[in-house]
């Protein structure tokens, strides 16, 4: 009886702490509403309005119209050749950097440049690379006059094939951000039982190392697709003519002077893009949980 007099006090107290520990969330669940869930709500109601706020499914069936089909599959493409393209390279940075000191200068300078350049996109980028391999850009110029190669046959930077070195670019670092701590979290003693069992390093990469890492690697792919799916700032900036993905598709409806009436167009596209993304974060997350057990 005594002992469960002197330690209710301290259990009732833990309880008050735990009761407003959630107020540490607040901010950010206001931040989410205003910014992730209210958007998201508005983009998926107006895509049933039509001009007037009355219910229609014109903006959702519009959704089959050939340009419209046409645009995601670009846009699917796209992001899926530069997802590969990105976690390719982006692994073996990766596993260049596993036989660098985690504390060096080489190795933290890595660290550093992956987190901005993972984040350096939208006009900032754009303008990079039409200063650079534009019409008039600097290496264009430079090749053009100096040995008469011209680089730029058809201003193909402009078009959608322009977009997969630019958006390659930051899908390099991203996948060095998200897939190295995977490669680092390869037990040494792995390695050790692998050789005391008379196996090699080509066997070890076959029946542990990429087995292991297949998760991950997957997972990382998964991240950089939905990355590329959903880029709009540095399409916008080089693309300034045509809608030949689905974020430009958008910018299309609720900006044209020629198709009038259809600015909730946006919304289906919108939804479009939602359940894409949702459906891939969703396989993301999955395949994260199955991979954190061999990271922990």
């Amino acid at each position: 009886m005594t002992s469960d007099v002197l330690t209710t006090p301290t259990s009732v107290r833990a309880v008050r702490v735990r009761s407003w520990a959630w107020l540490g969330l607040a901010p950010f669940a206001v931040y989410l509403a205003l910014f992730l869930a209210l958007p998201t709500i508005l983009a998926i109601s107006t895509g049933f309005l039509d001009g007037d706020g009355a219910f229609t499914w014109a903006n959702i069936t519009a959704l089959a119209d050939p340009v419209i089909v046409t645009a995601f599959a670009n846009t699917t493409w796209l992001s899926l050749l530069t997802a590969a393209i990105g976690a390719v390279v982006g692994a073996l940075v990766c596993y260049a950097a596993l036989g660098l000191p985690p504390t060096g200068a080489v190795r933290s300078t890595l660290d550093a440049a992956t987190g901005v350049l993972a984040q350096f996109g939208g006009v900032m980028l754009a303008f990079v690379f039409i200063a650079t391999l534009g019409v008039q850009g600097v290496v264009t110029v430079l090749l053009r006059d100096g040995l008469g190669i011209d680089i730029q046959p058809g201003a193909w930077l402009y078009s959608l094939p322009g977009l997969i070195l630019p958006y390659v670019y930051f899908q390099v670092p991203l996948m060095v951000i998200t897939f190295l701590p995977a490669l680092s979290a390869l037990k040494p003693q792995w390695t050790e039982a692998n050789l005391v069992l008379g196996g090699t390093r080509a066997s070890f990469w076959m029946r542990v190392g990429l087995p292991v890492l297949a998760p991950s690697f997957l997972a990382s792919f998964l991240l950089l697709f939905a990355n590329a799916f959903s880029s709009y700032a540095t399409a916008a900036a080089l693309a300034s003519q045509g809608s030949q993905i689905v974020p430009l598709q958008i910018r299309a409806a609720l900006t044209s002077e020629t198709v009038l009436g259809r600015e909730n167009l946006a919304g289906a596209l919108a939804l479009g893009m939602i359940v894409v993304v949702g459906l891939v974060m969703w396989l993301y997350t999955a395949i994260r949980s199955r991979a954190a057990r061999w990271q922990s």
